[in-house]
C-alpha cells in the first residue's frame, strides 16, 4: 500500500533495465518513488528507455495518489512480457515528476543500479 505523501525523489547513479538477455533502458536522470520506508519504484525517462521493445497494451490500472497507468508489453526475442512496464500519462499533482517516465516489474525484468 502506498503512503499517504507521495514522494518522488532523483535515483542515484545509474539505473538499468534489462528483458530477454537485452538491455533496453539506461539512465543517470531516473527518478525514485518511494511506496514505504523499505521499498521503492524506479522510473526510467521515456528518452532513456528504448521504446521499440515496449508494445502498448489496452491494460490500464488506476493507483491511489498517483493516477491511471497505461501499461506496455516488452518484446523480446523469444516473447512478449505482457504488462511488464507502465507509465502515467496524467499522474496526480503530488506525482508530476513521473510524468514522461515508465517503470518495469522488478519481479520479471531485471532493474538494476550499475
Amino acid at each position: 500500500m502506498l503512503t499517504k505523501r507521495i514522494a518522488v525523489v532523483p535515483a542515484n547513479g545509474t539505473w538499468v533495465v534489462r528483458a530477454g538477455g537485452a538491455v533496453i533502458g539506461e539512465s543517470e536522470r531516473a527518478l525514485e518513488l518511494v511506496l514505504t520506508e523499505t521499498s521503492s519504484l524506479i522510473f526510467f525517462p521515456r528518452e532513456d528507455v528504448g521504446m521499440a521493445f515496449l508494445e502498448p497494451s489496452t491494460h490500464v490500472a488506476q493507483t491511489e495518489g498517483i493516477g491511471q497507468a497505461s501499461y506496455f508489453g516488452i518484446v523480446t526475442r523469444s516473447t512478449t512480457i505482457k504488462n511488464a512496464a507502465w507509465s502515467y500519462p496524467e499522474p496526480s499533482e503530488g506525482a508530476m515528476k513521473l510524468a514522461g517516465h515508465i517503470a518495469f516489474d522488478s519481479e520479471r525484468v531485471t532493474v538494476e543500479q550499475v
